[in-house]
C-alpha cells in the first residue's frame, strides 16, 4: 500500500491566515500551531559565552550554508575554460572581459580590471579583489540627471565616473594595485542563460518544470536536491575564485570580496565557506532584520535559526567592515541588533578592531562614494597595498556599452533558455549522485547522517518534552518503544504570507512539517538514550520516512530497531512544495532507500513487516 492512500479516509487539517500570522490548524490536538518566520523578521546573534562554545556551534552553522546552497558535499572543480579578451587602456587601469565555466555550458561573465600605468609593477603579484555586484547589475546607469542629486547630497564626487558606482569602485581598487573581478549575477548583463526574470522575478510555479525525469529550478524536484538559483549563485562565486587565484599576476594568498546590497548577500556567504578571502567588506546586507527579498537572496534550510549577522560572523576572526544606512541596516549599532555582537565575538578572538560597521544614516541603501572611501581604507590596510591614507577616487571616462559587452562575434553568447534550465539540473543531479555514490561506505553514512541533521534541524534546540499524540511511548524492563502511527493529513502545509510560491521564502526560515515531526521522534529518541533505555522503534504507513529520518538525525545516538509498515514511498515523487512529506534536501541524500542504508550502517536494524 503506497502512502498517497492513506488521504482518501485521513481527516484533512485546515490552515488559516490570522492577521499575517500563518497556522497549523489542529486534529485532537496532534499537531502544535506553529507561527511561521518570514526575510522580515527578527534575526538577533547570541554569541556564545567561549570562543569553544562558538566553534562548535560555526561548525554546524557552516554546514547548514554548505548544505543549503547544494554544496555537501563540494561538487568538483570542473575546467573552467576561462577566456580573457579585448582589453581596453584606461589611465591607470585596464578592463578585459571574461567568461568562464562554474560547471560545463554554464558562464560566468564580468570584466576584469588590471593596474597599468605607473599603478602597475611588472613581475608583480597582485592582491585580487572578488566583487559581485547586488541588484542593478554591473551596468547599473544613475544617468546624468540622477548623479546630480548624488552630487548634491555628496554620495557621489563625480558626474562623469559616479554615474556608475560598481564599475568605479573596481576601477579606484585597480589603480590602488588590485586585480578585480566584477562578475554578473545571473540574468544582468552577459549572464543570460538563466533570465533575470528566472533568478530574480519568479513568483508562479511552473506544472511543466515538475518531474523526477527532467525539471527546472523552483520545483519541488529541484528543492529535494537543493537546487536553487542562490546555490548556483554562491558556486559561481568559489568558481570565480578559482579563476582569480589562478592568474599569473595574482597573489592568492591576498584576496578580498565586497559586494552591496544583493552582492553583499554574496559576500557573506562566500565569506562563510571560502577560505581564501583574507579581508571582506559586505555592505548593505548584514542586518538582524530584512534578509534579502530576492529570490537569489534565499534558500530552503539557510536562515532556519541563524541570520545574516551570525552568518557574517563565519568570517570571524579575520577583519570585516560593513556600514550602518537608513535602510534594514539603520539598527545595527544598537545593542542586540547585530554589530554590538559582532565586536563581542572578535573580542573574544581577541581581535576586537578588526571588525567596524560605520554610522551612515545620512544615506539610503547604498554602496556610494563615501562607503566605498571606507572599503579601500580597510584592504588598503589587510591587503597590503602600502597607500597613504585618506584615499580618494578620480574620475574616468565611463566604459560605452561595446566595451562592456562579453560577447561578440569573435565570442558568441552561449544557448540558454528552457532547454538548458532543465539539462542544467539534471547534469548538476547526476553529478551529485555520483559523486555520492564514489565514496567509501563508511563516508557515505557519515556524511548522509551530517546532511539529515541539517534537514531535521538538529543545530535548533529541540525541547525535551516534545510530544504528539501519534508517538506512543513505551519502557518496559530497559527498553523503550516509540510506536509512530499514522501522521495527522494535510491537504496543504502552510507558507508564509508571501504571494510568490517560492519554497525558499517559507522553507528558508522555518522547519518543514516533515522535519517537525521528525524532531518530535528525535526528541523521544533522546529521552530514552538520557535513561539509559535501549530504543526500538514501530512505523505504521505514512510514517516510515520520518521515523527514519529522525535515526538518520540523531547519528550518534542509539536505535537498535525500526520495522517499517511499508518501504516503497519515494521522496522524488513529490511534485509540490507544499506536499506534508516534503522536505528540501532529501532526494539529494538517496531518497528513502539511502535513508535506509544510512540507518543500517548506524546500527540500526530495518525490516519491513
Amino acid at each position: 500500500m503506497r502512502f498517497f492512500r492513506l488521504f482518501s479516509y485521513q481527516v484533512v487539517l485546515s490552515i488559516f491566515c490570522l492577521t499575517g500570522t500563518l497556522l497549523i490548524g489542529t486534529v485532537n490536538g496532534q499537531e502544535p500551531q506553529v507561527k511561521l518566520k518570514d526575510l522580515n523578521g527578527f534575526f538577533p546573534f547570541q554569541v556564545p559565552d567561549n570562543l569553544e562554545e562558538w566553534e562548535k556551534r560555526s561548525d554546524l552553522l557552516r554546514r547548514r550554508v554548505l548544505v543549503a546552497n547544494g554544496l555537501f558535499p563540494l561538487p568538483e572543480r570542473t575546467p573552467l575554460n576561462a577566456v580573457v579578451h579585448g582589453k581596453i587602456q584606461r589611465e591607470g587601469f585596464t578592463v578585459e572581459k571574461v567568461y568562464f565555466e562554474s560547471v560545463p555550458g554554464f558562464h560566468v561573465t564580468g570584466l576584469l580590471f588590471r593596474p597599468s600605468g605607473k599603478n602597475a609593477t611588472p613581475g608583480k603579484d597582485y592582491p585580487a579583489v572578488l566583487s559581485p555586484h547586488g541588484h542593478g547589475g554591473r551596468l547599473y546607469d544613475f544617468g546624468v540627471d540622477g548623479v546630480k542629486k548624488h552630487l548634491e547630497t555628496g554620495s557621489e564626487m563625480f558626474a562623469e565616473s559616479g554615474r556608475f558606482p560598481k564599475v568605479a569602485r573596481c576601477v579606484t581598487l585597480a589603480r590602488l594595485g588590485c586585480v578585480t573581478l566584477l562578475y554578473d549575477m545571473i540574468g544582468y548583463a552577459d549572464n543570460q542563460q538563466l533570465s533575470r526574470q528566472l533568478g530574480h522575478g519568479f513568483s508562479k510555479q511552473r506544472p511543466e518544470f515538475e518531474g523526477k525525469e527532467s525539471w527546472g529550478l523552483y520545483s519541488a524536484q529541484a528543492e529535494m536536491r537543493l537546487q536553487s538559483i542562490f546555490g548556483i549563485q554562491t558556486w559561481n562565486s568559489v568558481r570565480a575564485l578559482d579563476f582569480l587565484q589562478g592568474l599569473p599576476d595574482v597573489d592568492p594568498d591576498r584576496i578580498g570580496v565586497t559586494g552591496g546590497s544583493g552582492g553583499g548577500t554574496q559576500s557573506i556567504m562566500i565569506c562563510a565557506i571560502d577560505s581564501r578571502p583574507i579581508v571582506s567588506f559586505p555592505n548593505g546586507m548584514v542586518s538582524s532584520s530584512m534578509q534579502g527579498g530576492c529570490t537569489c537572496e534565499n534558500a530552503s534550510l539557510l536562515r532556519i535559526g541563524t541570520g545574516n549577522v551570525e552568518l557574517a560572523a563565519l568570517f570571524a576572526p579575520k577583519p570585516q567592515a560593513m556600514t550602518s544606512a537608513n535602510d534594514w541596516t539603520k539598527e545595527m549599532l544598537v545593542t542586540g541588533k547585530g554589530f554590538p555582537e559582532l565586536k563581542k565575538l572578535y573580542t573574544l578572538y581577541g581581535n576586537p578592531d578588526d571588525v567596524a560597521c560605520a554610522d551612515l544614516l545620512r544615506f539610503p541603501h547604498n554602496y556610494n562614494y563615501v562607503t566605498r572611501k571606507l572599503m579601500y581604507e580597510l584592504f588598503n590596510d589587510h591587503l597590503k597595498l602600502g597607500h597613504d591614507t585618506p584615499i580618494v577616487e578620480r574620475d574616468f571616462p565611463h566604459l560605452t556599452e561595446d566595451e562592456h559587452a562579453v560577447y561578440n562575434e569573435q565570442h558568441p553568447r552561449p544557448e540558454g533558455g528552457d532547454a538548458f534550465e532543465k539539462s542544467l539540473t539534471k547534469w548538476l543531479a547526476d553529478q551529485s549522485d555520483k559523486q555520492l555514490a564514489g565514496l567509501t561506505p563508511e563516508k557515505r553514512t557519515e556524511l548522509s547522517a551530517e546532511a539529515w541533521q541539517v534537514l531535521v534541524g538538529v543545530d535548533d534546540p529541540i525541547k525535551k518534552d516534545e510530544a504528539a499524540d501519534w508517538i506512543e511511548t513505551k519502557t518496559q524492563n530497559g527498553v523503550t518503544t516509540l510506536h509512530l502511527k499514522t501522521p495527522p493529513a494535510m491537504e496543504q502545509t502552510p507558507v508564509v504570507e508571501n504571494k510568490r510560491e517560492f519554497a525558499g521564502y517559507t522553507h528558508g526560515y522555518n522547519h518543514s512539517v516533515f522535519a517537525m515531526r521528525a524532531r518530535k521522534i528525535l526528541a523521544q529518541i533522546r529521552n530514552a538514550k538520557a535513561a539509559g533505555n535501549e530504543i526500538t522503534i514501530t512505523a505504521d504507513l505514512g510514517a516510515e520516512a520520518i521515523g527514519l529520518a529522525a535515526i538518520a538525525a540523531a547519528a550518534a545516538d542509539s536505535v537498535k530497531s525500526i520495522s517499517l509498515a511499508d518501504d516503497s514511498f519515494r521522496f522524488e515523487n513529490i511534485t509540490s512544495y507544499r506536499d506534508p512529506q516534503f522536505v528540501p534536501g532529501a532526494v539529494k541524500y538517496g531518497d528513502l532507500p539511502g535513508l535506509i542504508k544510512t540507518v543500517t550502517s548506524l546500527g540500526a536494524k530495518v525490516q519491513v513487516k
